[in-house]
Protein backbone atom coordinates (compact mmCIF):
# COMPACT_ATOMS: atom_id res chain seq x y z
CA UNK A 1 0.00 0.00 0.00
CA UNK A 2 2.62 2.19 0.66
CA UNK A 3 4.08 2.30 -2.86
CA UNK A 4 0.27 2.84 -4.29
CA UNK A 5 0.37 6.15 -1.60
CA UNK A 6 3.83 7.69 -2.74
CA UNK A 7 2.17 10.05 -5.39
CA UNK A 8 -0.41 11.61 -3.06
CA UNK A 9 0.01 13.39 0.60
CA UNK A 10 -0.72 12.22 3.77
CA UNK A 11 -3.06 15.27 3.85
CA UNK A 12 -4.69 14.43 0.50
CA UNK A 13 -5.21 10.71 1.86
CA UNK A 14 -6.46 11.31 5.36
CA UNK A 15 -9.21 14.42 3.35
CA UNK A 16 -10.27 11.57 1.23
CA UNK A 17 -10.79 8.72 3.74
CA UNK A 18 -12.03 11.18 6.32
CA UNK A 19 -9.58 10.23 9.15
CA UNK A 20 -6.92 11.86 10.97
CA UNK A 21 -3.39 12.18 9.41
CA UNK A 22 -1.73 10.12 12.15
CA UNK A 23 -4.00 7.38 11.61
CA UNK A 24 -2.96 7.66 8.16
CA UNK A 25 0.70 6.99 8.79
CA UNK A 26 0.41 4.38 11.02
CA UNK A 27 -1.44 2.55 8.22
CA UNK A 28 0.60 3.71 5.48
CA UNK A 29 3.50 2.34 8.16
CA UNK A 30 1.96 -0.59 10.10
CA UNK A 31 2.37 1.27 12.85
CA UNK A 32 0.15 0.02 16.06
CA UNK A 33 -3.13 -1.79 15.64
CA UNK A 34 -5.74 0.00 13.21
CA UNK A 35 -9.27 -1.17 12.98
CA UNK A 36 -10.13 -3.43 10.24
CA UNK A 37 -12.64 -1.29 8.56
CA UNK A 38 -10.62 1.78 8.78
CA UNK A 39 -7.65 0.20 6.80
CA UNK A 40 -10.02 -0.84 4.43
CA UNK A 41 -11.34 2.85 3.90
CA UNK A 42 -8.16 4.10 3.86
CA UNK A 43 -7.41 1.39 0.91
CA UNK A 44 -10.81 2.40 -0.75
CA UNK A 45 -9.17 6.04 -0.48
CA UNK A 46 -6.27 5.50 -2.40
CA UNK A 47 -8.61 3.56 -5.22
CA UNK A 48 -10.81 6.68 -5.07
CA UNK A 49 -7.98 8.93 -5.85
CA UNK A 50 -6.15 6.84 -7.94
CA UNK A 51 -9.80 6.72 -10.39
CA UNK A 52 -9.61 10.65 -9.93
CA UNK A 53 -6.28 11.00 -11.46
CA UNK A 54 -6.88 9.46 -14.37
CA UNK A 55 -10.04 11.31 -15.00
CA UNK A 56 -8.59 14.74 -15.61
CA UNK A 57 -6.35 17.73 -14.25
CA UNK A 58 -6.77 18.92 -10.68
CA UNK A 59 -6.78 22.10 -10.84
CA UNK A 60 -9.12 25.03 -8.87
CA UNK A 61 -11.04 24.76 -5.40
CA UNK A 62 -11.27 21.42 -3.81
CA UNK A 63 -14.81 19.53 -2.66
CA UNK A 64 -15.29 16.65 -1.28
CA UNK A 65 -18.55 15.31 -1.84
CA UNK A 66 -19.77 11.89 -0.44
CA UNK A 67 -21.76 9.18 -2.72
CA UNK A 68 -24.12 6.90 -0.06
CA UNK A 69 -25.86 4.76 -1.81
CA UNK A 70 -27.90 1.42 -0.55
CA UNK A 71 -28.19 -0.27 -4.32
CA UNK A 72 -26.79 -3.60 -5.71
CA UNK A 73 -23.10 -3.74 -6.33
CA UNK A 74 -23.84 -3.63 -10.51
CA UNK A 75 -26.33 -0.30 -10.25
CA UNK A 76 -23.21 0.94 -7.49
CA UNK A 77 -20.90 0.20 -10.39
CA UNK A 78 -22.56 2.32 -13.17
CA UNK A 79 -23.18 5.86 -10.63
CA UNK A 80 -19.13 5.65 -9.91
CA UNK A 81 -18.25 4.81 -13.68
CA UNK A 82 -20.88 8.15 -14.93
CA UNK A 83 -19.06 10.15 -11.50
CA UNK A 84 -15.77 9.34 -12.98
CA UNK A 85 -16.12 10.64 -16.07
CA UNK A 86 -18.12 13.92 -15.55
CA UNK A 87 -14.99 14.87 -13.08
CA UNK A 88 -12.69 16.12 -15.79
CA UNK A 89 -15.38 18.63 -17.00
CA UNK A 90 -16.27 20.16 -14.18
CA UNK A 91 -12.48 22.68 -13.76
CA UNK A 92 -12.21 24.88 -12.36
CA UNK A 93 -13.35 22.74 -9.22
CA UNK A 94 -11.37 20.02 -8.54
CA UNK A 95 -14.50 17.31 -6.69
CA UNK A 96 -13.05 14.62 -4.88
CA UNK A 97 -16.00 12.24 -4.07
CA UNK A 98 -15.95 9.65 -1.42
CA UNK A 99 -17.79 6.52 -2.27
CA UNK A 100 -20.19 4.82 0.46
CA UNK A 101 -21.82 1.79 -1.35
CA UNK A 102 -24.23 -0.78 0.46
CA UNK A 103 -26.56 -3.35 -0.85
CA UNK A 104 -27.24 -4.27 2.63
CA UNK A 105 -27.90 -1.43 5.49
CA UNK A 106 -30.14 -1.00 8.12
CA UNK A 107 -32.01 2.64 8.95
CA UNK A 108 -29.96 2.96 11.88
CA UNK A 109 -26.38 2.74 10.20
CA UNK A 110 -27.84 4.31 7.32
CA UNK A 111 -28.89 7.26 9.72
CA UNK A 112 -25.31 7.31 11.62
CA UNK A 113 -23.66 7.17 8.36
CA UNK A 114 -25.18 10.40 6.94
CA UNK A 115 -24.48 11.72 10.48
CA UNK A 116 -20.63 11.24 10.59
CA UNK A 117 -20.43 12.83 6.87
CA UNK A 118 -20.72 16.31 9.01
CA UNK A 119 -17.79 15.79 11.07
CA UNK A 120 -15.30 14.37 7.82
CA UNK A 121 -15.05 17.70 6.27
CA UNK A 122 -17.60 17.26 3.58
CA UNK A 123 -19.02 19.47 1.14
CA UNK A 124 -22.04 17.72 -0.09
CA UNK A 125 -24.06 14.31 0.01
CA UNK A 126 -25.29 12.45 -3.00
CA UNK A 127 -28.07 10.18 -1.52
CA UNK A 128 -29.76 7.07 -2.83
CA UNK A 129 -31.40 5.75 0.94
CA UNK A 130 -35.04 4.45 1.99
CA UNK A 131 -37.75 6.88 2.48
CA UNK A 132 -37.51 6.12 6.60
CA UNK A 133 -38.39 8.74 8.89
CA UNK A 134 -34.85 8.69 10.31
CA UNK A 135 -32.78 8.73 7.29
CA UNK A 136 -35.52 11.76 6.93
CA UNK A 137 -33.96 13.00 10.26
CA UNK A 138 -30.74 12.30 9.47
CA UNK A 139 -30.93 14.43 6.10
CA UNK A 140 -32.78 17.53 7.91
CA UNK A 141 -29.54 17.46 10.50
CA UNK A 142 -27.08 17.33 7.58
CA UNK A 143 -28.74 19.91 5.94
CA UNK A 144 -29.03 22.07 8.93
CA UNK A 145 -24.93 21.89 9.18
CA UNK A 146 -24.43 23.69 6.29
CA UNK A 147 -24.26 20.63 4.08
CA UNK A 148 -25.95 19.92 0.94
CA UNK A 149 -27.53 16.73 0.10
CA UNK A 150 -29.22 15.48 -3.33
CA UNK A 151 -31.19 13.12 -3.58
CA UNK A 152 -30.36 10.20 -6.56
CA UNK A 153 -32.91 7.65 -8.40
CA UNK A 154 -35.33 7.68 -5.26
CA UNK A 155 -36.02 10.94 -3.39
CA UNK A 156 -36.60 12.35 0.11
CA UNK A 157 -39.52 14.70 -0.41
CA UNK A 158 -40.09 15.05 3.37
CA UNK A 159 -36.88 15.81 3.94
CA UNK A 160 -35.19 19.22 3.65
CA UNK A 161 -32.81 17.59 0.78
CA UNK A 162 -32.20 20.48 -1.69
CA UNK A 163 -33.27 18.67 -4.80
CA UNK A 164 -33.39 15.33 -6.92
CA UNK A 165 -31.77 14.01 -9.46
CA UNK A 166 -33.32 11.25 -11.88
CA UNK A 167 -36.44 10.37 -13.88
CA UNK A 168 -39.98 11.31 -12.85
CA UNK A 169 -40.23 7.79 -11.59
CA UNK A 170 -44.38 8.04 -11.85
CA UNK A 171 -43.97 8.95 -15.31
CA UNK A 172 -41.30 5.78 -16.24
CA UNK A 173 -44.04 3.28 -15.16
CA UNK A 174 -46.93 4.75 -17.01
CA UNK A 175 -44.56 4.16 -20.04
CA UNK A 176 -43.81 0.50 -18.58
CA UNK A 177 -47.38 -0.07 -18.10
CA UNK A 178 -48.37 1.81 -22.12
CA UNK A 179 -45.59 -0.72 -23.53
CA UNK A 180 -46.90 -3.86 -22.01
CA UNK A 181 -50.76 -3.13 -22.60
CA UNK A 182 -49.15 -2.80 -26.54
CA UNK A 183 -47.32 -6.33 -26.31
CA UNK A 184 -49.63 -8.17 -24.27
CA UNK A 185 -52.81 -9.42 -26.21
CA UNK A 186 -56.50 -8.75 -25.06
CA UNK A 187 -57.69 -11.51 -22.16
CA UNK A 188 -57.96 -11.12 -18.65
CA UNK A 189 -54.19 -12.00 -16.97
CA UNK A 190 -51.96 -11.20 -13.48
CA UNK A 191 -48.76 -9.14 -14.42
CA UNK A 192 -46.02 -9.58 -12.17
CA UNK A 193 -44.67 -6.33 -10.62
CA UNK A 194 -41.11 -7.10 -9.23
CA UNK A 195 -40.59 -4.41 -5.77
CA UNK A 196 -37.39 -4.89 -4.98
CA UNK A 197 -38.52 -2.73 -1.43
CA UNK A 198 -41.35 -0.91 -0.71
CA UNK A 199 -38.81 1.52 1.54
CA UNK A 200 -37.45 3.12 -1.56
CA UNK A 201 -39.61 6.19 -2.84
CA UNK A 202 -38.43 5.83 -6.33
CA UNK A 203 -40.05 2.16 -6.74
CA UNK A 204 -43.44 2.79 -5.05
CA UNK A 205 -43.73 5.65 -7.62
CA UNK A 206 -42.92 3.56 -10.76
CA UNK A 207 -45.30 0.82 -9.43
CA UNK A 208 -47.70 3.31 -8.47
CA UNK A 209 -47.72 4.74 -12.08
CA UNK A 210 -47.84 1.21 -13.86
CA UNK A 211 -50.78 0.49 -11.78
CA UNK A 212 -52.67 4.00 -12.03
CA UNK A 213 -52.11 3.63 -16.07
CA UNK A 214 -53.66 0.09 -16.35
CA UNK A 215 -56.77 0.68 -14.33
CA UNK A 216 -57.34 3.23 -16.19
CA UNK A 217 -56.13 2.04 -19.95
CA UNK A 218 -56.26 -1.66 -19.56
CA UNK A 219 -57.97 -3.00 -17.45
CA UNK A 220 -57.69 -6.54 -18.35
CA UNK A 221 -54.34 -6.24 -16.73
CA UNK A 222 -54.38 -6.97 -13.13
CA UNK A 223 -51.37 -6.27 -11.06
CA UNK A 224 -49.79 -8.94 -8.75
CA UNK A 225 -47.44 -7.85 -6.47
CA UNK A 226 -43.73 -9.30 -6.27
CA UNK A 227 -41.98 -7.53 -3.10
CA UNK A 228 -38.62 -8.11 -1.34
CA UNK A 229 -34.91 -9.20 -2.49
CA UNK A 230 -33.16 -6.11 -2.29
CA UNK A 231 -32.45 -6.49 -6.04
CA UNK A 232 -30.14 -9.43 -4.92
CA UNK A 233 -30.70 -12.69 -6.43
CA UNK A 234 -31.03 -15.46 -3.69
CA UNK A 235 -33.78 -13.61 -2.22
CA UNK A 236 -35.58 -12.36 -5.56
CA UNK A 237 -35.29 -15.72 -7.41
CA UNK A 238 -37.36 -17.31 -3.99
CA UNK A 239 -39.76 -14.45 -4.26
CA UNK A 240 -40.40 -14.53 -7.75
CA UNK A 241 -40.65 -18.84 -7.76
CA UNK A 242 -43.09 -18.05 -4.87
CA UNK A 243 -45.02 -16.11 -7.09
CA UNK A 244 -45.34 -18.04 -10.14
CA UNK A 245 -46.11 -20.77 -7.70
CA UNK A 246 -49.13 -18.79 -6.04
CA UNK A 247 -50.18 -17.62 -9.97
CA UNK A 248 -49.65 -20.03 -12.28
CA UNK A 249 -50.72 -17.96 -15.40
CA UNK A 250 -48.75 -15.13 -15.21
CA UNK A 251 -45.90 -14.50 -18.10
CA UNK A 252 -45.31 -11.28 -17.77
CA UNK A 253 -43.15 -9.18 -15.84
CA UNK A 254 -42.69 -5.24 -14.61
CA UNK A 255 -39.23 -5.24 -12.69
CA UNK A 256 -39.26 -1.43 -10.97
CA UNK A 257 -36.19 -2.21 -9.42
CA UNK A 258 -33.35 -4.97 -9.89
CA UNK A 259 -32.40 -8.93 -9.70
CA UNK A 260 -33.55 -9.79 -13.30
CA UNK A 261 -31.26 -12.42 -13.63
CA UNK A 262 -32.89 -13.89 -10.59
CA UNK A 263 -36.52 -13.29 -12.34
CA UNK A 264 -35.36 -14.64 -15.55
CA UNK A 265 -34.02 -18.18 -13.56
CA UNK A 266 -37.02 -18.09 -11.55
CA UNK A 267 -39.51 -18.53 -14.86
CA UNK A 268 -36.96 -20.77 -16.37
CA UNK A 269 -36.61 -23.22 -13.14
CA UNK A 270 -40.13 -23.60 -12.94
CA UNK A 271 -40.20 -24.01 -16.96
CA UNK A 272 -42.85 -21.38 -17.51
CA UNK A 273 -42.61 -18.42 -20.30
CA UNK A 274 -41.85 -14.66 -20.04
CA UNK A 275 -43.78 -13.54 -22.27
CA UNK A 276 -42.68 -9.95 -22.00
CA UNK A 277 -39.80 -8.64 -19.54
CA UNK A 278 -39.67 -4.84 -18.88
CA UNK A 279 -37.12 -3.60 -16.40
CA UNK A 280 -35.08 -0.41 -15.49
CA UNK A 281 -31.46 0.90 -15.77
CA UNK A 282 -29.15 -0.31 -18.21
CA UNK A 283 -26.06 -1.95 -15.98
CA UNK A 284 -24.20 -4.88 -17.22
CA UNK A 285 -26.63 -7.50 -16.25
CA UNK A 286 -29.09 -5.97 -17.96
CA UNK A 287 -27.19 -5.07 -20.89
CA UNK A 288 -26.85 -8.89 -20.93
CA UNK A 289 -30.36 -9.63 -20.45
CA UNK A 290 -30.91 -7.28 -23.32
CA UNK A 291 -28.20 -8.86 -25.70
CA UNK A 292 -29.55 -12.29 -25.31
CA UNK A 293 -33.28 -11.13 -25.70
CA UNK A 294 -34.67 -12.30 -22.49
CA UNK A 295 -35.77 -9.08 -21.98
CA UNK A 296 -37.78 -6.77 -24.09
CA UNK A 297 -37.07 -3.77 -23.20
CA UNK A 298 -35.02 -1.76 -20.34
CA UNK A 299 -36.44 2.20 -19.20
CA UNK A 300 -33.32 4.22 -18.94
CA UNK A 301 -31.73 6.98 -18.12
CA UNK A 302 -28.31 8.95 -18.64
CA UNK A 303 -26.46 8.19 -15.35
CA UNK A 304 -24.13 10.89 -16.66
CA UNK A 305 -26.57 13.43 -17.23
CA UNK A 306 -27.53 12.90 -13.55
CA UNK A 307 -23.69 12.84 -12.44
CA UNK A 308 -23.09 16.47 -13.53
CA UNK A 309 -26.68 17.63 -12.58
CA UNK A 310 -25.74 16.45 -8.88
CA UNK A 311 -22.17 18.24 -8.92
CA UNK A 312 -23.85 21.46 -10.39
CA UNK A 313 -26.73 21.40 -7.92
CA UNK A 314 -24.24 21.42 -4.84
CA UNK A 315 -22.19 23.49 -6.62
CA UNK A 316 -24.93 26.26 -6.42
CA UNK A 317 -26.18 25.70 -3.28
CA UNK A 318 -22.52 26.47 -2.60
CA UNK A 319 -22.93 29.88 -4.71
CA UNK A 320 -20.04 29.03 -7.26
CA UNK A 321 -21.90 28.45 -10.17
CA UNK A 322 -25.15 29.45 -11.93
CA UNK A 323 -27.37 27.01 -14.25
CA UNK A 324 -30.90 26.75 -15.31
CA UNK A 325 -33.33 24.74 -13.07
CA UNK A 326 -32.87 20.89 -13.78
CA UNK A 327 -35.28 18.94 -15.24
CA UNK A 328 -36.46 15.48 -14.50
CA UNK A 329 -34.08 13.07 -16.59
CA UNK A 330 -35.67 12.23 -19.97
CA UNK A 331 -36.97 8.77 -20.01
CA UNK A 332 -35.17 6.15 -22.65
CA UNK A 333 -36.21 2.54 -24.09
CA UNK A 334 -33.78 0.63 -25.04
CA UNK A 335 -34.74 -2.84 -26.62
CA UNK A 336 -32.22 -5.24 -27.80
CA UNK A 337 -31.95 -3.10 -31.54
CA UNK A 338 -30.76 0.14 -30.29
CA UNK A 339 -28.55 -1.38 -27.11
CA UNK A 340 -25.01 0.86 -27.69
CA UNK A 341 -22.20 -1.41 -26.77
Amino acid sequence: MLDRARRFSIKQIAAQAGVSKATVDRVLHERGSVHYQTNRRIQQALEELEAQEKSGPAVGRTFHIDIILHVPKRFSDAVQDAIHAQLGSLAPFRIFPRFHLYQEIDTQQMHDLILRCVSKGSQGLILKAADEPQINEAVNRVTQAGIPVVTLVSDLPQSERIGYIGMDNRTAGQTAAYLMSRWLDGAVQDVGVMISSELFRGEEEREMGFRTWLRSRAPHLRVVDITGGFGVHQPTFERVTQALNDNPSIKAIYSVGGGNRAIVDAFAALGRPLAVFIGHDLDQENRQLLAEEKIAAIIDHNLQVDARNAFTQILQFHRLCKADPIQSSAVQIVTPFNLAH
